[in-house]
């Protein structure tokens, strides 16, 4: 473990989170982000070295709990994430801020508060998994999640500002990703599910590995990635 760089990666036990913790986990060590221990141990147990970050990072107390167990850090990988669908009509208080509260300050939050120890790591680095949600507008129904989804890109590309020279941030947008997320909004939308037709998540986790990999002098700053098919 002492030879290998450290990597957090939250939303780590489904989807492009455990994709991205299965690349990793190649040479990094890995701390798996999940709301449970039940979540996170298949993929923990799959890893040459690895260990698990277990917290619901809407709650405040528990994530700064959690982030105080940590005492080195190299690579924040935020992936954890939830979707929301709804026009402005529908969508409650409660609605608007668990979706923003989960998709932006969790984001936020946990950057705070590890952010001593990927200064102190020297070549440390934020990769945030946005959306290609996160530079459209105008979509009737998307308006919560969209609406996360360009406040995390505004809030990684001022991050990005702040800590330059310091910690190295890469803001990553995939387009319409296989993953449980994806099936159910196809299903939603009563559309036929073709995962040829979506991005692999080991296609994403490429590209966090290539950011996180690039040479110190230099950062990726922000990476968007589609389908070729978009119909």
């Amino acid at each position: 473990m002492s030879q290998r760089r450290v990597a957090l990666v939250t939303g780590g036990s489904r989807g492009i989170g455990r994709a991205i913790a299965q690349d990793l986990g190649r040479d990094w060590h890995v701390l798996v982000g999940g709301r449970t221990s039940a979540a996170v141990a298949p993929v923990v147990a799959s890893l040459p070295s690895a260990e698990p970050f277990v917290c619901d990072l809407a709650d405040e107390e528990a994530t700064a709990l959690a982030a105080r167990r940590i005492s080195h850090l190299d690579a924040l990988v935020h992936s954890a994430g939830i979707a929301l669908g709804g026009h402005v009509a529908d969508l409650t208080r409660d609605q608007l801020r668990h979706i923003f509260e989960v998709n932006v300050i969790a984001v936020a939050d946990l950057t705070r508060l590890l952010l001593p120890l990927l200064r102190a790591s020297g070549d440390g680095h934020v990769v945030a998994l946005n959306s290609g949600s996160g530079f459209a507008s105008g979509q009737p129904g998307s308006t919560a999640y969209n609406g996360s989804k360009h406040a995390l890109r505004v809030l990684t590309d001022a991050l990005r500002e702040e800590e330059r020279g310091r910690v190295r941030v890469t803001s990553i947008h995939p387009g319409r990703t296989d993953s449980d997320m994806q099936r159910q909004l196809q299903a939603t939308s009563g559309r036929d599910y073709r995962a040829e037709d979506f991005v692999r998540p080991e296609t994403v986790a490429a590209l966090v590995r290539t950011a996180l990999e690039t040479s110190p002098e230099a950062q990726l700053e922000t990476l968007s990635v589609r389908p070729v098919v978009t119909s």
